[in-house]
């Protein structure tokens, strides 16, 4: 995604009581890009995402942006723009799960690089998402072994 960039926000000032930190956005920002992963989907499936992606709580509000490919195809995509933050750094949780989901799909060493210096707010309590995510993961290797 040519000229956006990531940052990381709280909405309406609020940490995320999932993640105890920022939540990821991408915000306009001429010659930075953001690597990712499009998924192709079932327009009758837009409101269930839209509900996990907080828009009807007023967090998130859908956008359309044009996505390059590495193929040099341009496809027109949804994507998520927090409304509404205060920039808040991530906890060291949520950036590991970001890290990882960027190696799994094999973006690019020096933008996974980049997203691996992310500054995080240290948080070290529970995080029960990621603990069932890190569980989720364990049981899919026990099972592909």
């Amino acid at each position: 995604l040519q000229d956006f960039k990531l940052e990381f926000g709280l909405p309406q000032g609020r940490t995320s009581s999932v993640w105890h930190g920022g939540t990821a956005t991408i915000v306009e920002s001429p010659g930075d890009e953001v690597w990712g992963i499009v998924w192709k989907m079932n327009a009758s499936n837009l409101s269930s995402l839209d509900k996990q992606e907080g828009v009807e709580a007023g967090i998130y509000v859908p956008i359309e942006v044009n996505v390059h490919t590495q193929a040099g195809k341009v496809l027109t995509c949804r994507s998520y723009q927090m409304k509404d933050y205060v920039c808040g750094l991530p906890s060291p949780q949520y950036k590991k799960v970001i890290c990882m989901g960027a190696k799994q799909n094999g973006l690019p060493a020096d933008y996974q690089k980049k997203l691996e210096a992310i500054e995080t707010n240290n948080y070290a309590g529970p995080v029960p998402i990621m603990e069932e995510i890190e569980a989720a993961i364990k049981a899919k290797k026990i099972h592909s072994a």
